[in-house]
Formats: structure tokens, C-alpha cells, sequence
């Protein structure tokens, strides 16, 4: 029950985290492998999708219902995410994500130099792109990231939130309103494998989906109300944990 426990309150704060900025699994996942030592990590990480999912879609809600977006859009990207999720998932079968878990907070680095160094960045919402060619971009950017998110995963947030602002031209809050239905859509394609293959703990997927759509509730009405500023805040903190946290387990661990 302490397990239950523990893993429970995780689940509310990754909920929290993962509506704001994306990055909640920085959390979570941590916490089932510290609370489950001897379990799969498949297991784990699928556990945690079925979890997760419940409080990003509860997210994607709140934020679609209040942040004006483009459904002809956000619907080609979505099902490109879910796309990319499969192969991604699919080629991890076969290959290991070694040079990638090594790469990876360098990458995560620039993404933060770069947004502490533009102090504009994703303050004002002004789309570069419209029509055919947003669609185009948006697509091609949720088909790379969800390709990451079923390949590797830690971060998918946050480069879809990074991605859409940079690439695309939107403020914080727009971004990470896209980013939820991307993420969303990249997480049903996980949970289809890892539960076909029998990788979740149902029961203790259910109780920390109750404590995600909590956590979910307050960062998404604290993201709306407070607009795209505090989301860049949370984005900054969110990626500068998520860089030691890769480079401890890329390179420390």
C-alpha cells in the first residue's frame, strides 16, 4: 500500500508537470523503478503510459476547449504521431537506444541555451506558417517526435512544445496546447503495444490515472490562466531537470 502510495503522489505531480510544459514522465517513471525495483521496465513504462494517457487527454481537453487551433492542422499531425510511435516502438525491438540515451542531453543543452537566449521566444503568438504549409510542418514535426516518444521517449513534451514555438511560430501556450493532442496520440500507440503484450499493471494504472487527471487539472488552469510567460518558466525548470536527469543516466549511473 505504501508502494500504491508513493506511486499515487507521483502520478499527481508528473500529471501537473506534463500539463504545464510536457516532461512529466521526468517523475514518474523514476518513481515506479524506485518503488518497483524488481520489476520489467517494460512493465513499468507501460504502467505508466496507462496511467499518463488519462491526464494528457484530460488536458488536451481543457486546452482545446480555451487556446483557438486549427483541427484540419493538429488532426494529419496527430495520426502521424501515432505513426511515428509505432515504428518507433517497433524498431526498438530490434536495435538498443544506447546512442541516443548518450546524445540526448546534449541536445536538451541547446534546446535551453537557446530559449534562455531568446528572450522573445514563444511570448507572442504569431504563426509563420498557414494552410497546406502548416499543416505540412506540424505533420512532419509529430512524425519525428513521436518516432522519439515509441523509440525513447524522455522529453516528448518538451520538444513538441520547443519544436512548435521554434518551427512554427506559436507562443508557449499554443504549443503546449498542440503539443497534449500529439502526446496523447503518440501514447495510445504505446499502451496498444505494451498492453497487447500484457506490460501494465491495470490496478495500479488506474489508481495513479485518478492522481494524473488531478495534477493534469491544476497545471492546465494554472497554464490558462497565467498564460504562455509561465508556461516558458515551467518549460525552462522541466528541461533543465530533464538534462540532469539524462546525463546522470547516460553518464553517472
Amino acid at each position: 500500500m505504501l508502494d500504491f502510495l508513493f506511486a499515487a503522489l507521483a502520478s499527481l505531480l508528473a500529471g501537473f508537470i506534463d500539463a504545464v510544459a510536457g516532461g512529466g514522465g521526468l517523475v514518474l517513471l523514476p518513481a515506479l523503478f524506485s518503488a518497483f525495483p524488481g520489476a520489467a521496465p517494460a512493465t513499468l513504462m507501460g504502467t505508466n503510459k496507462g496511467a499518463s494517457v488519462w491526464g494528457t487527454t484530460w488536458a488536451a481537453g481543457q486546452y482545446l476547449r480555451r487556446v483557438q487551433l486549427d483541427w484540419r492542422t493538429l488532426a494529419p499531425a496527430a495520426a502521424l504521431s501515432l505513426i511515428g510511435s509505432l515504428l518507433g516502438a517497433w524498431l526498438l525491438t530490434l536495435t538498443s537506444p544506447d546512442g541516443l540515451r548518450k546524445a540526448l542531453p546534449w541536445v536538451l543543452a541547446g534546446v535551453l541555451l537557446y530559449t534562455l537566449a531568446r528572450k522573445d521566444l514563444g511570448r507572442a503568438h504569431a504563426p509563420r506558417f498557414e494552410g497546406r504549409r502548416e499543416q505540412l510542418a506540424m505533420a512532419g514535426i509529430a512524425g519525428v517526435v513521436g518516432f522519439y516518444d515509441g523509440f525513447f521517449g524522455p522529453g516528448t513534451g518538451s520538444f513538441f512544445v520547443f519544436l512548435f514555438v521554434r518551427v512554427l511560430g506559436y507562443d508557449f501556450l499554443h504549443a503546449s496546447a498542440a503539443a497534449k493532442l500529439m502526446n496523447l496520440a503518440s501514447n495510445v500507440a504505446a499502451i496498444s503495444l505494451f498492453a497487447a503484450k500484457g506490460h501494465v499493471w491495470w490496478l495500479l494504472a488506474g489508481v495513479m490515472a485518478v492522481t494524473n487527471v488531478a495534477g493534469s487539472l491544476a497545471g492546465t488552469r494554472l497554464a490558462l490562466k497565467h498564460g504562455a510567460g509561465f508556461v516558458r518558466g515551467v518549460f525552462v525548470l522541466v528541461v533543465t531537470a530533464l538534462i540532469l536527469k539524462t546525463a546522470w543516466s547516460a553518464y553517472g549511473g
